[in-house]
């Protein structure tokens, strides 16, 4: 089983993001959760999103204590909440970040894998605001899985009441983290 956490503000996608990428791997044939936990539920506060992916139906209801992977939307985040509490030594730690300086901070700070993307800077040259797809995109182009056909489908699909032109830049977006994530993979 791959267990994913995320880490966002109200507001930024985690949710979302997290939703999109149980539907991608399902459109695999895989078995998925995907879930939030809120805390203060305000515009702004950080919450938690969790998704889980087997081959086999999952019978686990709970939040991720010990996720294979986090990914994190907000770079601040890192200052204020524990982001690799129970991370896995053999895990991922996807982080998005303003410069390279940070992800290299993350690197000292935890013994697994880190990659930092510039998801905001990402998004705002497809056209949208939202590092979420990026990150999404980022996170199938490290792991390998799923396809970025795959994912963009659950994309158009989940966020199928959006206006063409945010849903076109959702994906370019999207492919531009994938592409960053196929980086970082190549450099492991």
């Amino acid at each position: 089983m791959i267990e994913v956490r995320w880490h966002g503000r109200g507001g930024q996608g985690a949710k979302t993001a997290s939703h999109v990428l149980a539907v991608a791997y399902l459109k695999e044939d895989k078995s998925v959760q995907a879930f939030p936990e809120y805390g203060p539920e305000r515009s702004g506060a950080p919450m938690l999103a969790y998704t889980r992916v087997d081959d086999r139906p999952i019978r686990r209801h709970c939040a991720v204590t010990q996720p294979d992977i986090v990914v994190v939307l907000d770079p601040s985040l890192t200052r204020e909440v524990p982001v690799t509490s129970g991370l896995k030594a053999e895990g991922k730690l996807l982080l998005n970040v303003v410069a390279d300086s940070e992800a290299e901070e993350a690197v000292r700070t935890y013994p697994g894998k880190v990659l930092g993307v510039t998801a905001d800077q990402l998004a705002k040259e497809a056209g949208t605001r939202f590092p979420n797809v990026v990150l999404l995109g980022a996170y199938a182009g490290w792991v390998g899985a799923p396809s970025l056909d795959h994912l963009q489908e659950a994309l158009i699909e989940v966020m199928g009441h959006l206006p063409a032109k945010a849903k076109d830049a959702s994906v370019r977006a999207m492919a531009a983290g994938y592409a960053a994530g196929e980086r970082g993979r190549a450099d492991v």
